[in-house]
């Protein structure tokens, strides 16, 4: 989950090379490291920590090559240290590379090397790699143009893992060699010059123009072309794919935090998601899928598979699938599913949600389900993301590029793409045509009620101003808000640093109401009608023991019981979700930024997790 950077044209590269660093940071930050061509000779230019540290480093300023690479760096192979970043030489310091991903068999090839004469000095698995090519153009007596392409394909046959590389060749000064397996890369053209990135947010501002490398595939870049190989050395060809996000949504537009921004995009994430998918009069349309009733009356059980924050959003889903559809259907955390031996076949649909769509864990449940038989769906914010290539079906979020760590803008948007995609179904199975259409009537209506929800962030401040020392908040929901409680507790995690938990409020008594104390803190979501009373029953039960309460809720609650009630528009329960986790993201936000921390950045996570 690392991030990569390269450029080849007639600018200086440095420049480039650190400002596209900057912009992938979100990968990775625990070192950061440049690789130019200057005469003819390889450049290393590195250090630990973040990747500002780089325009500290004596000779950054003289760089003058118009090639190079580079790398922002999440560790999972060695400690972070200046010796394990990237980019990587070979012995000879023939060859430097950049790598996100994992090899697997990394110890393997790196016995071989060392048997014959290579020497290692860092603790990566990336290492291997720069020596392995040497290792082949070594042994080839050819000298063609080809040279460098082949040593490149012999190393990849021969590792085992995930990876997206970028080689430089000092023999080769011209050119740079790109390839993928089972890791994001995305090349974007220029006017005699092309940039290669993980994610296409960090180069948006020079192009609009991308090729998407698929799995395997080799890429030479000169400053006025690209040629694509497969495997077999064999040419390919590739056309450009236009992407339209805005190069400043990749900025904090005045915003004080990407997280911020993300959260106030959110009305506009919602309607650009909703798009010219449905209105009132017309049924929901999917370009991208061709269900029919007699498809999906084969269908016996639905797997949603996800993880972290996606996987919260399948739990939405899945109660709008099971109520809408009547289809029955689970949800299971894509690290967890493929090991136990899944019941999946050819009656199976299998929905999987990524915001990256590179998701590790998720692409391998995907591969899984497909060898079973079963039919796959995915859902990605990222066209030509791996896992809508993998899928049989794709569709998507447009919430735009997502830069904080912590999800906010992209988990909304699958929600609201889930339970458009249950009312496709359910339309397409002649289901409740009253309940169907009132639902579309309340979504078209929804981002409205979001931008009115966001007003109320003075309150969740001043909240958040009295609790953000505490050591321990429990979040309570029942129903459709346990969903909701679980990602208010996982966003509190992830950037407050503070111990949270979520649980049914019902399940209080069967031991949680133990850890009640005091002045504790306790969030609790009431909107679903049917359970205000057994809520707020549950609620008292806290407050008799001493605990400060915090409620979200569209019902008529008596808000004297509690310490601050944030009072939310009314709104369907199929989609009460979008609205009620806003004030938890806030609430999140708020106490990170009491506590003086990188809401963007926590320590020990990266936004793309693309290692299993």
């Amino acid at each position: 989950m690392c991030g990569i950077v390269g450029y080849i044209g007639n600018q200086k590269a440095s420049p480039i090379l650190i400002n596209g660093l900057i912009r992938l940071e979100y990968r990775g930050y625990d070192s950061a490291g440049i690789s130019t061509i200057e005469k003819n000779e390889l450049s290393i230019m590195k250090d630990k920590g973040r990747v500002k540290n780089l325009y500290q480093l004596e000779g950054i300023d003289d760089l003058t090559g118009t090639i190079g690479i580079a790398h922002t760096r999440w560790a999972t192979h060695g400690k972070p240290a200046k010796e394990n970043s990237h980019p990587h030489l070979d012995n000879s310091k023939t060859f430097s590379v950049v790598h996100n991903g994992i090899i697997e068999n990394y110890n393997e090839l790196r016995k071989f090397l060392t048997e014959h004469g290579y020497t290692f000095y860092s603790q990566t698995d990336t290492e291997v790699i720069p020596n392995l090519v040497h290792y082949y153009y070594n042994k080839d007596e050819n000298s063609d143009s080809l040279k460098f392409l082949r040593a490149v394909k012999n190393a990849c046959t021969d590792l085992k893992g995930s990876y997206a590389i970028e080689i430089l060749c000092k023999d080769y000064p011209d050119n740079m060699i790109v390839t993928r397996k089972d890791s994001p890369l995305v090349i974007g053209k220029g006017e005699n010059e092309n940039y290669i990135s993980s994610d296409i947010p960090a180069i948006l501002s020079f192009t609009r123009n991308f090729y998407l490398l698929d799995d395997l595939e080799l890429a030479v870049l000169e400053r006025t072309q690209v040629s694509f190989y497969n495997l077999d050395l064999k040419p390919i060809s590739k056309d450009t794919k236009t992407i339209e996000w805005n190069a400043t949504s990749a900025e904090k537009d005045g915003y004080e935090d990407f997280m911020l921004k993300e959260i106030y995009e959110q009305p506009t994430a919602i309607r650009e998601t909703i798009g010219a998918k449905f209105n009132e009069a017309s049924k929901c349309e999917f370009d991208e899928l061709n269900f029919t009733k007699d498809s999906l009356s084969n269908i016996s059980k639905i797997y949603i598979v996800a993880c972290g924050t996606a996987m919260h959003a399948g739990l939405v889903g899945k109660n709008a699938i099971e109520k809408l559809c009547k289809i029955t259907t689970e949800v299971d955390v894509a690290s967890e599913f493929r090991y136990r031996n899944p019941l999946v076949d050819s009656h199976t649909l299998c929905i999987f949600i990524s915001q990256s769509g590179e998701t590790a864990d998720t692409i391998a449940a995907l591969k899984l389900c497909k060898e079973k038989g079963a039919k796959t769906l995915a859902i990605s914010n990222v066209i030509g993301s791996s896992i809508t290539r993998e899928a049989d079906y794709s569709i998507y979020t447009h919430a735009g590029p997502e830069i904080a760590v912590a999800s906010t803008k992209a988990y909304t948007s699958q929600v609201m793409l889930i339970v458009i995609l249950a009312i496709y179904f359910a339309e397409i199975l002649e289901m409740d045509t009253d309940l169907l259409n009132t639902l579309k009537k309340d979504i078209m209506e929804l981002p409205a009620k979001i931008e009115e929800t966001l007003k109320l962030s003075e309150n969740i401040l001043d909240f958040s101003k009295k609790t953000y020392q505490e050591k321990d908040i429990f979040f309570l929901g029942r129903g459709i808000d346990e969903t909701v409680a679980k990602e208010g507790s996982l966003k509190l995690k992830e950037i407050s640093y503070i111990h949270s938990e979520s649980y049914p409020a019902g399940e209080l008594k069967h031991g949680p109401i133990a850890l009640i104390e005091n002045d504790i803190t306790v969030v609790s979501i009431i909107t679903d009608p049917n359970l205000v009373e057994k809520t707020v029953s549950n609620i008292q039960e806290v407050i008799t023991r001493g605990a400060k309460t915090l409620i979200i809720t569209n019902q008529n609650l008596d808000e004297n019981m509690f310490d601050l009630t944030i009072r939310i528009p009314e709104t369907n329960p199929f989609i009460s979700p979008i609205l009620s986790i806003i004030p938890l993201q806030l609430f999140s936000y708020y106490i990170s930024k009491e506590k003086g921390l990188d809401v963007d950045k926590p320590r020990n996570l990266a936004k793309s997790v693309t290692v299993e």
